[in-house]
């Protein structure tokens, strides 16, 4: 058996957007202000492997959207000396808008993707915009075409990618979404993406609005805490406070880019 690695674990911010209460919490206040969204992509590197954790939204989406872009994905990873255009392994948490874009930058890359993710987003749900608002068709249909590439690897519920890193359905928000475990030189840390769009959607049991099952959001919040040596751990997809209890990645990097291969600040 192959010895678990321990790797390097970063947080890219890369967008931002004001919300209300209503919005990040079912029955949340809808005249409370103050919640608002991050919007992240992720690193995962050791000596001898690396891997990026889905690839954001590109500007267009942005101003559609009505969202703010700080910088392109790809310019976060150059700033943590990665190229996009060489990177191997990416794994997609689900094929959201904002999880999904930006293909052109990682044209050698392996896709990792769920079964029931690829199911969701082009079975019947789709014909539905309670669900389908979340998706970009475009997005949906570059995946697809990426399959027919054979330039996607497709996982049904838990995958060992490498030793010290592994893949876990989580389901709730979408059908398939995933969540990755990661060792660290602190001990195994969970990359919960939407699986827990912020601390207190999982710390407070309070489930985001935007959800394909709510029991199996529930239920994904205990999974995400047993994966983890530490509850604490557990870095949830969209709070802006991973950008306050983590350090920095380095100098330059203030607002850009964290560590979360560290102790945070809680």
């Amino acid at each position: 058996m192959s010895a678990v690695e321990s790797y390097e674990v970063f947080a890219i911010r890369y967008a931002t957007l004001a919300r209300k209460l209503s919005d990040n919490f079912i029955g949340g206040d809808p005249h409370e202000e103050g919640s608002p969204l991050d919007y992240f992509v992720w690193l995962v590197r050791s000596p001898s492997r690396l891997f990026v954790i889905d690839t954001g939204f590109d500007a267009g989406v942005a101003e559609r959207r009505g969202r703010s872009m700080l910088l392109s994905p790809d310019l976060g990873l150059k700033k943590l000396g990665v190229d996009a255009a060489e990177v191997r392994d990416v794994i997609i948490t689900h094929l959201h808008y904002d999880h999904v874009g930006n293909f052109a930058m990682f044209p050698k890359a392996t896709f990792h993707l769920q079964d029931r993710e690829m199911q969701f987003a082009t079975g019947r749900h789709m014909a539905q915009k309670i669900f389908s608002h979340a998706y970009e068709v475009e997005e949906v249909t570059a995946m697809v075409r990426r399959v027919y590439e054979g330039r996607v690897t497709f996982h049904d519920g838990e995958a060992q990618l490498a030793p010290g890193l592994s893949l876990h359905r989580i389901g709730g928000h979408t059908m398939g979404i995933q969540s990755v475990r990661v060792h660290t030189r602190i001990g195994w840390i969970v990359l919960a993406s939407d699986a827990s769009h912020l601390y207190a959607n999982m710390e407070q049991v309070r489930p985001f609005p935007i959800v394909h099952s709510v029991g199996e959001m529930v239920e994904g919040y205990r999974r995400l805490r047993e994966l983890a040596d530490d509850p604490r751990w557990v870095v949830p997809g969209h709070d802006p406070q991973v950008m306050q209890r983590y350090p920095v990645a380095g100098p330059g990097l203030e607002g850009i880019a964290v560590r979360l291969d560290a102790e945070p600040r809680v």
